[in-house]
């Protein structure tokens, strides 16, 4: 074989779906192949071309427009044009021109039926949907790291070795010791017949009978917990971690529908996990000091390398490190409150922005707030800003840097009585303005991590139903939504970022996160959903019908494999000894995956272009 084939054959070798081809075929195909050469501004791909073929671009560039000539796709080097092979193209004919001087490799379609025909996994590139190839993608990538994966694939079912041991509400709390300590448990739950009335715990026994003098021999259900979170038999084992570490709970009832299967405990998740979030957050809730909350948050790096080389994904990640982080605030709430003294009013610490969707990666910088009852006096506030100075303070110790555009409590502005922040809000709806925008970005997606009287549940209510009534405001979020695009040809260096610390890169945090994050938004808002965990809201606007079930699971599939990659790429750095960052190069990764995230950026750009058709978003832009 000569140079020029050879060069041709370890392209080939290296750019999807032709990496799929046994060796003994890439050595022939070269020859099967014909070089084509297209000037600038020439149609693409070629109009009554004898035989029709599928093009692989080798340099260049080519622009994709659709019957109404709106921009729909990139190809860059390494991208395949098959089109014309497609008796019935995905998403309809495109029609394109080269936006540059373009050299291909043009293999005929009746060749490339062949090569489908002899090779099922280089069919299946073509045979599978975009979607599809999305899912496989995600599944190859999580699947990915060595043993050891355990609770990203174990159901919690699998885990019960026992048959639960029961009592019933009006057995004595001394029976309900004496049962335990029989059984060697540290758990009991309790039945009404075969309905779960509640649990006990040991520290059940503690604090709520030793330590209030109660009678042991008054009924377990006067010290039983009644609302009690369980989990059904199919359940991850992981996600029935990062419920126990929201909650800080260390059991968890197991239902097999309605029926009572067992009990699931740490120490049952542990034996499959070897360092967990669930410590962390049992460590912070015992801090006594801000010091030792710095000593437990420096771990958090640790615990997402651990959790990315485990086999987590980005929602995994997202979900266990901002419980930590909510847990760490509940604590400097607590030290404060101790320091300065029981709150004169009511008041809730709100969250916003990737704590608030459940979303955080190691240290993120903190967006917070303070919403006080509306009988506060004047002279309220300097508890109030104290206390807000003091967690503040505590996070940015923690590593949660102070807010640069500091939105935080510590800012008068965000720390305000309920009948404020309502005239907030409703003035951000009717008034859409930049600033309004921006600010809707972060206070839209709030959730409250303190909060014993439930203020912001009727702050949240209010500010939904004025939501979903105005479809001006929402058409506005959908303008303003658009303006941050996919890097379609992020492969070209003219969409990378040139020189400086972040020289051949691209941003993956807003060029592909942000995106889909903004689209779950507005998806939620326009249905009024209260949701605000970027997967739920989707999950939740399908069962509404603001958005298709198909929609939904493929924008969850992209923002999960762009996470994922995302969290690895950051996982590699904190591996390193590297200050994490949302800079990646292509460089790191491999064709398949490049392709695979154009995929992701094809699908996220139709949702945006569908969902500015929808609401007619150029005219609010």
């Amino acid at each position: 074989m000569n140079i020029e084939l050879i060069e041709i054959r370890d392209f080939l070798a290296s750019h999807p779906p032709f990496a799929q081809l046994p060796q003994e075929t890439l050595e022939r195909l070269p020859q099967r192949l014909s070089v084509r050469y297209f000037r600038r501004g020439t149609p693409f791909p070629p109009e009554n071309a004898d035989p029709p073929c599928v093009y692989l671009l080798r340099r260049g560039a080519v622009e994709l427009r659709d019957a109404n000539g709106e921009l729909v796709g990139k190809l860059a080097e390494g991208d395949l044009c098959d089109m014309i092979c497609r008796p019935t193209p995905e998403g309809g004919r495109f029609f394109g021109n080269t936006s540059e001087d373009t050299l291909v490799y043009a293999l005929p379609c009746a060749e490339l039926a062949d090569l489908r025909e002899r090779h099922a996994a280089f069919a299946e590139h073509f045979d599978q949907s975009i979607s599809s190839r999305l899912r496989k993608a995600l599944d190859i990538i999580v699947d990915a790291p060595a043993a050891g994966t355990g609770l990203m694939t174990v159901q919690i079912g699998n885990m019960i070795n026992r048959t639960p041991i029961v009592a019933n509400p009006e057995t004595s709390i001394r029976e309900a010791a004496q049962v335990m300590s029989e059984h060697r448990v540290s758990s009991l739950l309790i039945m009404e017949g075969d309905r779960l009335a509640g649990m006990i715990t040991d520290r059940d026994l503690r604090s709520r009978c030793v330590a209030v003098g109660l009678s042991t021999d008054r009924p377990v259900r006067e010290i039983m917990t009644e609302k009690l979170q369980t989990a059904q038999i199919d359940t991850l084992g992981f996600q029935a971690l990062i419920t126990m570490t929201r909650l800080n709970v260390h059991h968890l009832p197991v239902l097999d529908g309605a029926r009572v299967a067992g009990l699931i405990s740490t120490t049952d998740l542990t034996r499959f996990q070897s360092a967990n979030a669930v410590y962390l957050v049992g460590d912070i809730h015992r801090a006594t000091s801000i010091e030792t909350l710095v000593q437990i948050s420096s771990k958090i790096p640790e615990l997402q390398v651990h959790l990315i080389n485990g086999g987590a994904t980005a929602n995994h990640v997202g979900q266990a490190i901002s419980a930590i982080t909510d847990a760490i605030t509940q604590r400097l709430i607590v030290l404060a409150e101790a320091d300065l003294g029981s709150p004169p009013v009511p008041y809730a610490w709100i969250v916003g922005g990737s704590q608030a969707r459940r979303e955080q990666s190691s240290h993120s910088d903190q967006d917070n707030a303070l919403l006080i009852a509306d009988h506060a006096k004047p002279d309220d506030d300097a508890y109030f800003a104290a206390l807000a100075k003091i967690v503040n303070d505590g996070l940015d110790a923690c590593g949660f840097v102070y807010c640069p555009g500091d939105v935080m409590a510590s800012n008068p502005k965000w720390r305000q009585p309920l009948r404020i922040w309502h005239k907030y809000f409703v003035n951000w709806i009717l008034k859409p303005e930049p600033m309004s925008l921006m600010l809707a970005n972060v206070f839209f997606d709030l959730r409250a991590v303190h909060d014993p009287d439930n203020l912001f549940a009727d702050l949240q209510e209010r500010v939904l139903e004025r939501c979903k009534a105005n479809r001006i405001f929402v058409a506005y979020m959908v303008a303003n939504a658009l303006k941050y695009r996919p890097p379609l040809g992020f492969f070209r260096n003219i969409v990378l970022i040139q020189g400086g610390d972040h020289d051949h890169t691209f941003d993956i945090k807003h060029k592909g996160i942000v995106p889909v994050v903004d689209l779950a938004r507005i998806y939620a808002l326009s249905g009024g959903l209260p949701e605000t965990n970027t997967i739920e809201r989707l999950s939740a606007a399908a069962e509404h019908g603001t958005l298709s079930k198909d929609g939904a699971a493929n924008l969850t599939d992209a923002i999960e494999l762009i996470g994922t990659l995302r969290m690895r790429h950051q996982a590699n750095q904190l591996g390193h000894g590297k200050k994490a960052d949302n800079f990646l190069s292509p460089d790191e990764l491999s064709p398949l995956e490049r392709g695979h995230l154009k995929d992701a950026f094809l699908l996220i750009n139709t949702m945006q272009e569908s969902l500015g058709q929808r609401y007619q978003a150029g005219r609010f832009a």
